[in-house]
């Protein structure tokens, strides 16, 4: 079976984005960057494109322009298995620009979006109590950042601050 490679279309900052995402996640590393050489659309010499691996999975940064902004339309959900976890992720990707959304979504300071969701997230707005799912899901719906601990009082029908 082909192997499929998301290709991330940013404004001139493939390879700035690429340093971030490999210093926050695990196992990750830039493979390669391409050069834009003579009689190519981009300037000589500035990067065209930066091969990454993030945990495994590889990505490619195309410095095309500012013709394709991101949207929300597409995001990256990162599955976390703690809140340290998705400590780490929302901060280190709304640091220095970056913007905090809802239920756990944020865009990095390149304007790709994020999801960052403990997996925890999934069992209690998923439970087969729908009135413990529906007060999990009330507590997330009024959150940026996903707190477990408070998602898991709100469950519980504890009271929230």
């Amino acid at each position: 079976m082909p192997k499929t490679t998301p290709c991330l279309w940013f404004d001139g900052q493939a390879e700035q984005a690429a340093e971030l995402y490999v210093s926050l996640f695990p196992d990750s590393k830039i493979l390669d960057v391409a050069r834009y050489g003579p009689d190519t659309p981009g300037t000589e010499g500035a990067v065209m494109t930066v091969r990454f691996s993030l945990d495994g999975q590889e990505y490619v940064g195309l410095n095309g322009g500012p013709q394709f902004p991101f949207t929300e339309a597409v995001s990256f959900v990162i599955s976390c298995g703690s809140q340290e976890e998705v400590d780490h992720y929302w901060y280190g990707l709304t640091a220095d620009g970056g913007e905090e959304s809802q239920c756990g979504w944020l865009k990095d300071r390149f304007g790709l979006s994020w999801q960052v969701v403990p997996t925890e997230l999934y069992e209690l707005i998923g439970d087969a109590d729908p009135e413990r799912a529906n007060r999990a899901t009330q507590a997330m719906l009024k959150m940026s950042r996903l707190d477990l601990a408070e998602l898991r009082r709100a469950a519980d029908g504890a009271l929230t601050a």
